[in-house]
């Protein structure tokens, strides 16, 4: 079994395009309108944006986390929560061992928060 799809809440599914484009750095994969399904692939993930849809909290894997949110940040972007080590890991069961994962939270377009999460070696490793 594998994840497929999430899906999200999306007033206004123009804005949540081009929103979520500039996020990804990728365009929609599909838009249906009507009924209002807006898709996009977030690695082998179809990630489903349309009204009747609630709110669910994304997190996503970005590479950069400081200069993404200072690029959203520069965007006009509402940072909800910036970047911060939220766990080390001593051992590979969340994630790599002798790593760090930091997060940050932002709000979307659409009023959503989304999280973005890094995971990085410490400084000297």
């Amino acid at each position: 079994m594998k994840l497929l799809q999430v899906a999200q809440h999306a007033d206004d599914l123009q804005r949540a395009a081009a929103f979520y484009a500039a996020l990804l750095g990728s365009e929609p994969r599909a838009l249906f309108d009507p009924p209002g399904l807006l898709f996009f692939d977030v690695g082998g993930v179809r990630l489903l944006l349309e009204k009747a849809a609630p709110s669910s909290l994304l997190y996503l894997e970005v590479g950069d986390l400081h200069g993404l949110v200072s690029g959203l940040k520069a965007r006009g972007v509402r940072v909800i929560a910036e970047p911060h080590m939220i766990f080390a890991h001593e051992d590979d069961l969340l994630g790599p061992a002798e790593s760090e994962e930091w997060m940050a939270f932002i709000e979307d377009s659409e009023g959503n928060a989304v999280g973005l999460v890094s995971r990085v070696r410490p400084l000297g490793d």
